[in-house]
């Protein structure tokens, strides 16, 4: 009997190859159409604001 495994790993090493072209040809597009390509430091969060209201409410509501 044929090992299916094996066609199987070419199948998918066939997709991640086609995917990092594509991603390699967005990123030269994007280099060459002036974009430009920052490198954060790592452990820089995105978020710029963490203390905004919540959106659940634990406990009974306040009485006004």
């Amino acid at each position: 009997m044929a090992k299916k495994a094996s066609s199987a790993k070419r199948g998918k090493e066939t997709v991640s190859t086609e995917s990092r072209e594509a991603i390699e040809a967005q990123i030269q597009a994007f280099l060459a159409n002036g974009g430009e390509i920052e490198q954060v430091p790592k452990g820089v969060s995105g978020q710029t604001n963490t203390s905004g209201p919540k959106h659940i409410t634990l406990g009974k509501k306040p009485r006004a």
